[in-house]
C-alpha cells in the first residue's frame, strides 16, 4: 500500500470513496447563440444565471433579427455542472457573448481545460472572437454548430472553412436544447482536453 493509498484508507483500512476529480470546462460563442441554453440543457442543478433585460439601448447594439423573441442577455457568466461518472464531474461556465464584455473573458477562462465554441450558422460573424481567442491562448476547443429549429444553413465542412480552424479542431452539429446531444459535445471537448495532458 503507498502513502497515498493509506491517507485514502478508512480507519479499519478500507478505502474511502473519492470524490469525483473536478474539471472546468467554458461554453463561449457570440450573442445568442444558445450557451445559456447548453448549460441549462446538461446541469444537474438549477443553473446560475446572469441574465439581464435587453433594453432599448442594449437593442440597438447587438443584433436580435435572428432571435427576436430573445428578452434577456447574460452580463456576467452562467453557471452548471454535470457528474460524467463516479470520477469526474464537469464544472460549466458560459461567457456572455457581447464584445463589450470580453474583459471578463480572461477571468471566466482561468483553469480551464478546454472550451466549446457554439457557432450560430445565420451569423458567423459573431463567433470569430471566440475561436481566435482560444487558438491564441492554445486552449483546446471544439466548435458546435447549434442547430436552431433542427437545421443548420451550411455543411460542417463549410463552416470549418469559413472559421479557418484547423483539422485538429473538431466540428460537430449539436442541439444546445437537447441533453444527450450538448454531453456528446462536451466529450469531445473532453477527448481533447485528455490528448493535451497525454501529449
Amino acid at each position: 500500500m503507498t502513502p497515498t493509498d493509506r491517507l485514502a484508507a478508512g480507519p479499519a483500512g478500507q478505502r474511502g470513496v473519492r470524490p469525483p476529480l473536478p474539471v472546468k470546462l467554458v461554453i463561449a460563442g457570440g450573442f445568442g447563440v444558445g450557451k445559456t441554453t447548453t448549460v441549462g440543457a446538461i446541469s444537474e442543478i438549477e443553473p446560475l444565471t446572469t441574465e439581464a433585460a435587453i433594453t432599448e439601448v442594449a437593442a440597438g447594439v447587438d443584433d436580435l433579427s435572428h432571435t427576436p423573441r430573445k428578452t434577456t442577455t447574460t452580463v456576467a457568466m452562467d453557471f452548471g455542472c454535470i457528474t460524467i461518472d463516479p470520477t469526474l464531474k464537469l464544472y460549466l461556465f458560459g461567457t456572455p457573448g457581447q464584445e463589450r464584455f470580453g474583459f471578463m473573458w480572461d477571468d471566466i477562462v482561468e483553469g480551464a481545460v478546454g472550451a466549446l465554441v457554439i457557432v450560430d450558422t445565420r451569423r458567423l460573424d459573431d463567433c470569430y472572437a471566440a475561436v481566435d481567442y482560444f487558438e491564441h491562448r492554445r486552449i483546446p476547443f471544439a466548435v458546435a454548430v447549434n442547430a436552431f429549429d433542427g437545421r443548420i444553413e451550411h455543411a460542417l465542412d463549410e463552416v470549418r472553412w469559413a472559421l479557418d480552424v484547423a483539422e485538429r479542431v473538431p466540428v460537430v452539429r449539436f442541439d444546445a436544447r437537447e441533453r444527450g446531444s450538448v454531453r456528446d459535445a462536451l466529450l469531445v471537448v473532453l477527448e481533447l482536453a485528455l490528448e493535451r495532458a497525454e501529449g
